[in-house]
């Protein structure tokens, strides 16, 4: 590739615009396969082989197949979406080899859908790019290009307004200019805390250093989080274009991506995002025939989650142990390697270029007035359509759980949703339309942080939860903080006490009097934030904790330690499944005879109760 001025970027750009916007006009079909992280998992290289397998063997050749970043339909994985000229675009749910060879024969050949794997939305509205007149419930800005281009094509990014953000900025804009749209368009931090990203660029720009610097915070470390993954493995030049408008913006030549390596293929597409970009000029050395140059570097982390904090994570690009530092001084006065840094996530450097492009006032328009433009959620647990969600600020959580996510399967009721993972904390079904923005979260004992969404149903148990996450929390804490050190392990024995039906009613304010102490003490958020679970669980869910405290029983059974399993004797036929599949041979009983189980030796597996078939095992 050689090297772009300004003009040639946009020759360039008009000439890909025109092919991608022709892609199906030319007579080919068009097979676009879903080649992120999930999709791979559940098989989309198999997927895409049998494809042209197929191809060759109905001796097709006016067919293209491409592959595309996470679609968002991350429970139906593999998704495909397959264009045939004539008729309309349909995206493919659960497309295993066999359907792929179905959908060639079919839809390819003989233009006749393959009803059982349409998913039940429009590709026109399932990727939905800025379409402000669509009644569909997503508004897709960080996503916009995911599920549609080519990740590993810079040609397809550029020919969807790629880096026309930072032509703009380099040639038409001074830094002052960058920051006042950012000031209009009202953006906020998407890592969690919310804090104004005009303002943070501001700190750094009016530090008189030479040396300055520009981070992406790339450690997602959430459970049931991935935005940031799929957002860097579908559109890795996002990151890149809105990193080095940052760089002009500043006056600083150097960035670095801090990535945890467990994402492999999020890591080889920015390496090749990385290269294409000094290829063309748009990264490197003289960016555009300009005088500004920038370059980025990417650092891998090992998985800590406190390196997710802000400080953490700079002491880790240092190469020293990731440990939080007391602030002041921020990171924008003093960061990486000493010197002024600018520090976003992934999510906020992904609307960068859009808030460039179209304008602040554009941009502020969308979501609330204190919560402007749109959040990307990982939807999961108990919901039909888990997968990546972008909404507009102020989408309720009922739109969300239900609308969108499909509801609860099986028929069970809701009671709660996470937000803001090991940091956050449950809303429940009266506060359903809440709109999503950071302050009515925060005056419900929630908080948005990076954008993880857990949905529980009735069978979740509350106090289990709150250990399942403060597990987490201590797991990975530092331990460089006595609160959150010892506070945090102090709290998880006490609900490890409750959970096993010895705790006692004064545990209940002490965990309350532990979290407040660590909230207010501890040295960063991490600590600050891990007893959020149990102080929201037990403004909402105190009976629980009372129940498994007063009556020993978990009403949602869960906790095995309060739960038995017995055999009910006018259901039981004696056909002998449940000894059979017993791990530990506690059930006895003879074959067409009522069966016991020996309580002493049961372990609670619930093996017995998955097994039977004449509900003949009831828990208590």
């Amino acid at each position: 590739m050689t090297k772009l001025n300004r003009v040639e970027l946009k020759k360039f750009r008009e000439i890909k615009e025109e092919k991608f916007a022709s892609k199906v006009s030319d007579g080919n079909t068009q097979i676009i396969i879903g080649v992120g992280t999930c999709g791979v998992a559940a098989g989309a290289r198999e997927t895409e082989k049998a494809f042209i397998d197929e191809l060759k063997v109905q001796n097709i050749s006016n067919t293209v197949i491409s592959e595309t970043g996470c679609m968002g339909l991350c429970y139906s994985e593999p998704t495909v979406e397959v264009i045939v000229p004539g008729m309309d675009p349909v995206i493919y749910g659960y497309v295993d080899e066999e359907t792929a060879r179905e959908i060639v024969r079919k839809h390819i050949q003989e233009k006749i859908l393959i009803e059982d794997h349409i998913f039940d939305k429009p590709a026109a509205d399932i990727i939905n790019v800025l379409k402000e007149d669509s009644d569909y419930k997503q508004y897709r800005i960080v996503l916009r290009n995911c599920g549609i281009i080519d990740p590993e094509k810079i040609e397809e990014y550029i020919a969807r307004d790629g880096y026309a953000a930072l032509e703009k900025a380099v040639f038409e804009m001074s830094g002052e200019d960058i920051i006042n749209e950012l000031k209009i368009s009202g953006l906020r931090g998407r890592g969690g805390a919310g804090f104004s990203t005009w303002m943070k660029w501001n700190f750094t720009k009016q530090a008189e250093n030479d040396s300055k610097y520009i981070v992406c915070n790339a450690d997602e470390g959430d459970p049931g989080a991935y935005m940031d993954r799929s957002t860097l493995e579908g559109d890795p030049h996002s990151i890149l274009e809105a990193m080095t408008i940052a760089g002009y913006c500043i006056n600083s030549n150097k960035g670095y991506i801090y990535i945890r390596a467990e994402y492999p293929l999020a890591i080889e597409r920015l390496k090749t995002a990385m290269k294409q970009s000094r290829e063309l000029g748009l990264l490197g050395d003289n960016i555009l025939g300009s005088d500004f140059s920038f370059d980025i570097e990417i650092r891998l982390g090992a998985g800590a989650f406190v390196c997710g904090e802000e400080t953490a994570l700079l002491e880790s690009i240092e190469g020293e142990r990731g440990m939080p530092n007391p602030r002041p001084p921020f990171p924008a006065v003093k960061g990486v390697w000493g010197e002024p840094t600018i520090i976003n996530n992934v999510e906020t450097w992904a609307s960068i270029p859009v808030i460039i492009s179209k304008g602040g006032e554009w941009f502020s328009k969308i979501g609330t007035d204190d919560t402007t433009g749109t959040k990307v959620f990982a939807l999961t647990g108990k919901i039909k359509n888990s997968g990546l969600v972008e909404v507009a600020m102020g989408t309720t959580l009922r739109e969300i759980i239900y609308d969108i996510g499909g509801g609860i399967p099986g028929g069970k009721k809701f009671k709660a949703v996470q937000t803001g993972g090991p940091s956050g904390g449950v809303i429940t079904r009266e506060h359903l339309d809440t709109p999503i923005d950071y302050k009515s979260l925060q005056e419900l004992g929630s908080i948005m942080g990076s954008g993880g969404m857990i949905v529980l149903n009735e069978d979740d148990c509350m106090v289990d939860v709150s250990k399942f996450y403060l597990g987490f929390t201590i797991d990975e804490s530092c331990g460089k903080c006595p609160p959150c050190r010892v506070g945090g392990r102090t709290l998880y024995n006490i609900l490890e006490r409750i959970t096993n039906g010895e705790g006692k009613l004064e545990d209940l304010d002490r965990m309350r009097s532990i979290g407040e102490t660590m909230q207010k003490a501890s040295l960063c958020g991490l600590g600050q934030t891990s007893p959020n679970p149990i102080l929201s669980t037990l403004r909402y869910f105190e009976d629980e904790y009372i129940a498994h405290i007063i009556d020993k029983k978990c009403p949602a059974k869960k906790c095995k330690p309060l739960i038995t399993f017995e055999v009910i004797p006018e259901a039981c036929t004696g056909c002998t499944l449940c000894a059979v599949k017993c791990p530990v041979n506690t059930i006895s009983g003879k074959r067409k005879e009522v069966h016991f189980i020996n309580q002493d030796a049961c372990i609670k597996c619930g093996e017995c109760f998955e097994v039977c078939n004449f509900d003949a095992i009831l828990i208590t």
